[in-house]
């Protein structure tokens, strides 16, 4: 059985990376509540191997994609501190028991944090290595009671010109949107993120709601989210509609599968400090290394036809 992390107590970086150090022992302890928050969950989480380094709060916060802010890699830290992120609300829509709009605290409060050291693979060729704060998606949607025909799982972000200069262009078909079969939304690894590095989630990272599934390409991990909606057939993803040649539904990390025009064997891991260009080149994992807790969901499946 894959063993629990312990969730960070963190108040800086470098007080957290001393941390670090010094948990190979406690790996194997349960997660511990935070104050004020209810039970933790109980699913088991599998570890970030120690040998990998933590990419920097530096490189996480400023060397990303969120294209609502602009296309560079630093435009997102320069540009969404116009992003408001307060009042903030999400709507449930579709095949559910309970729908409407629902504000930010309504949704996360009754959850519990939780620290998930995950490995963030982007399909450009570049990973990371990030502590996320948050909790598990699933236990989010069965609050609203999906029925039978809930099949997948939509998201769409946040699409304001005037707080997102990238929205003004055509970039893509705003709003962002991606989506999910509904089993890995409800994968115990699938998070709702709401902070990293034991903070509060950065505007320029997703604010104050992003979804992340480490063992898919990290577009698929959508920002800023304010739709959820559960619906019965596939639904259409930002990218997809941009380059279906390119980027299909499922999206998982597969090396075997080449980008039109890259390999995906390898990965530039951006980890402590020096040039993103020449970052350490390793070998990509399936599944992006989780294949252990998420292979199953495809059992049957030609992933390079449902790439």
């Amino acid at each position: 059985m894959p063993i629990r992390i312990r969730p960070s107590e963190i108040t800086s970086e470098s007080v957290y990376l001393q941390r670090r150090q010094l948990m190979g022992a406690a790996l194997a302890a349960p997660l511990l509540a935070l104050p004020g928050c209810s039970d933790a969950h109980q699913e088991a989480i599998p570890p970030t191997p120690q040998a990998e380094a933590l990419t920097s709060w530096a490189d996480v916060t400023n060397y990303n994609n969120f294209y609502e802010f602009g296309t560079a890699k630093t435009d997102p830290a320069k540009h969404a501190h116009t992003l408001v992120t307060r009042p903030w609300g999400v709507t449930i829509a579709g095949e559910a028991e309970v729908t409407g709009h629902f504000e930010l605290d309504d949704l996360i409060q009754p959850h519990q944090a939780q620290e998930r050291i995950y490995r963030l693979r982007c399909v450009e060729g570049w990973s990371m290595v990030i502590p996320w704060l948050g909790f598990p998606l699933a236990d989010l949607l069965k609050r609203f009671r999906p029925t039978s025909r809930a099949r997948f799982v939509a998201f769409e972000t946040l699409a304001d010109p005037r707080q997102m200069p990238g929205v003004r262009q055509r970039i893509l078909q705003w709003p962002y949107r991606e989506g999910l079969r509904i089993d890995e939304a409800m994968h115990p690894l699938t998070l709702l993120a709401t902070g990293l590095y034991g903070r509060k989630l950065p505007n320029q990272n997703g604010a104050p709601l992003r979804l992340v599934v480490p063992w898919k390409y990290g577009f698929k991990s959508i920002k800023s989210i304010v739709k959820i909606s559960f619906v019965e057939q596939m639904p259409p993803t930002s990218w997809n509609l941009s380059q279906p040649n390119e980027y299909g539904f499922y999206s998982n990390v597969n090396p075997a599968v080449r980008h039109p025009r890259w390999s995906q064997k390898t990965e530039r891991r951006i980890a402590g400090s020096g040039s993103k260009l020449f970052a350490e080149r390793i070998p990509t994992l399936p599944f992006n290394g989780y294949a252990d807790e998420v292979a199953s969901l495809y059992a049957g499946m030609d992933l390079r036809q449902w790439f």
